[in-house]
């Protein structure tokens, strides 16, 4: 067994070396390292009184919260899957994602019980067992998650040869990202490599024994999970965890917990210089500021720098973490860069042949080294059509300057980013069509002040429809995640195409104003 990669035995050396070192602080609860290894055990003993063996999918719906890390690090010394799950998205997301991972527990807080009881859990294949966090009211078809677990604290779970990571390349989690073809694609990410993504994110943020990461990004995302919680609970360092993002929070725990290292993406630093200045804190134990998620502008590097916000810069995707960097001073001086490959990955620049280009000409972005994902989740054909003679192709088209440094041109997938969520037009049009009224559908991303990017729906029609923009937004919100629905909404008499039949969706976009048809 190969303990050194395995996230649960980093726990339990931080509670040989270092019990009493807080681990998580989360609202009113210091959790040490003691404590926290003492409740990845009880949950691991609950597991696998539930009947869980290694291989098998545990599916989680929560906010940011200890309990979140207590499953992950469960899962992580059982060997089995850990599924997080985007708490944004609506019941028929969350449906999809149940019955393609086909988890045997699904765990919830409170919050999304009324997720739960409009699923049509009982179809289920293998039958799901659930459980809530946070509900004391006793049931017969839900287990309480804090009751059951307490009754194995101080127990270790029975560990045999067959249990736990043996090798490296098991899968450790399947984190699903929206599909180019309408849905959503499960990434199989292994214990080798989560614990590479820790080695480069350690490099990175400079992490130390003595830093405070003020996790405020959704842990169900690679950014909060792999980039900052795990690198953090790596090196014995203190997470101070949010359940969501509250800018004048930030600024006060910033200040109350000394915090040292932190991550956004553009959509919180806009909302942060957003504050009035005599309601922000004191930022001057931040040692480190990070930016990603989606496209920068110099000018926001430059406005958070000048308030207290020093941003160096990383690129990445959730089927391989951080890929690109870039340091305050290179971000600052190189407009535009993304910065160079991390250091433990090789990422490089080829054309349609797959042939390395030359500097300063466009390619798609490849990686390969022990970052990458293992294969999307029960589906072959999407992980034949990603990887390339062993290379990981990303979707991002990109020049590489004579330095070395990368500079996104534009993306090969058709994608846009809204408040650091990607969000593929396919899935969003194959709900608008779905409602009887619409013919065809478009969607493009458009620019928005606040989230960088949002949904521009372009519509035609069936004759005699009285459809309008309130009602489809309605239809909407009951089928996708909020971040997913369309802000804008232009009902079309026809869709430019090409001779072939595929929109051009770059003269909608550009001619929205003259296509308007109702």
């Amino acid at each position: 067994m190969v303990k050194s990669v395995n996230a649960s035995w980093w726990i339990q050396r931080w509670n040989e070396l270092q019990p009493e070192k807080t681990a998580i602080l989360f609202e009113d609860r210091n959790i040490s390292y003691r404590q926290l290894h003492m409740r990845s055990n009880a949950t691991s003993c609950w597991l696998q009184s539930l009947g869980i063996e290694k291989g098998d999918r545990v599916a989680v719906l929560l906010e940011n919260c200890p309990e979140f890390i207590e499953l992950y690090l469960a899962c992580s010394r059982l060997g089995a899957i850990f599924v997080p799950i985007n708490f944004r998205l609506a019941a028929p997301e969350v449906d999809y994602l149940i019955r393609h991972s086909r988890p045997r527990l699904f765990v919830f807080s409170k919050r999304f019980m009324n997720t739960f009881q409009s699923l049509d859990s009982e179809s289920y294949r293998p039958p799901l067992l659930a459980a809530v966090v946070g509900d004391t009211k006793p049931s017969n078809r839900i287990f309480n998650y804090d009751l059951d677990t307490r009754s194995f604290e101080g127990k270790a779970p029975f560990i045999t040869p067959s249990l736990g990571p043996a090798d490296p390349e098991e899968p450790h989690v399947i984190m699903y990202t929206s599909g180019t073809t309408g849905r959503p694609k499960g990434a199989v990410l292994s214990h080798r490599k989560t614990f590479f993504n820790c080695l480069n994110a350690e490099i990175f943020f400079q992490l130390s024994f003595q830093d405070n990461m003020l996790v405020m990004l959704p842990l169900f995302h690679s950014g909060g999970l792999f980039i900052q919680a795990s690198p953090c609970l790596f090196k014995g360092a203190t997470l101070v965890i949010h359940p969501r993002f509250d800018p004048i929070k930030t600024y006060r725990d910033i200040e109350r917990f000394k915090i040292t290292k932190l991550l956004g993406v553009p959509t919180v630093f806009r909302s942060l210089l957003s504050v009035d200045p005599r309601e922000r804190g004191d930022l001057s134990s931040l040692h480190v500021c990070a930016i990603g998620g989606e496209k920068v502008t110099h000018e926001l590097l430059v406005e958070c720098r000048e308030n207290g916000f020093p941003l160096r810069q990383i690129m990445g995707q959730t089927e391989t973490s951080i890929l690109l960097w870039a340091s305050e001073e290179e971000s600052i001086a190189r407009p535009g860069t993304v910065g160079r490959p991390v250091f433990h990955a090789e990422v490089t620049l080829v054309d349609k042949q797959g042939k390395r280009v030359s500097p300063n000409e466009v390619g798609e972005i490849v990686v390969r080294g022990s970052i990458m994902m293992k294969e999307y989740w029960q589906d072959p054909v999407q992980t034949e059509q990603i990887f390339s003679g062993g290379w990981l192709r990303t979707g991002d088209l990109a020049r590489m300057d004579d330095d070395g440094y990368f500079y996104l041109v534009d993306r090969a997938k058709d994608m846009y980013i809204s408040g650091g969520e990607n969000v593929y037009p396919a899935e969003v049009e194959r709900v608008l069509k779905e409602h009887p009224a619409v013919e065809d559908a478009a969607v493009v991303g458009d620019f928005h002040e606040l989230w960088g990017e949002c949904g521009h729906a372009f519509l035609l029609l069936r004759k005699d429809s009285s459809l309008t923009e309130d009602m489809l937004i309605a239809f909407c919100k009951e089928r996708l995640a909020s971040y997913k629905l369309p802000r804008k909404i232009t009902f079309c008499v026809s869709f430019p195409r090409t001779p072939l039949g595929k929109v051009r969706k770059f003269l909608l976009k550009n001619n929205s104003h003259s296509e308007s048809g109702k």
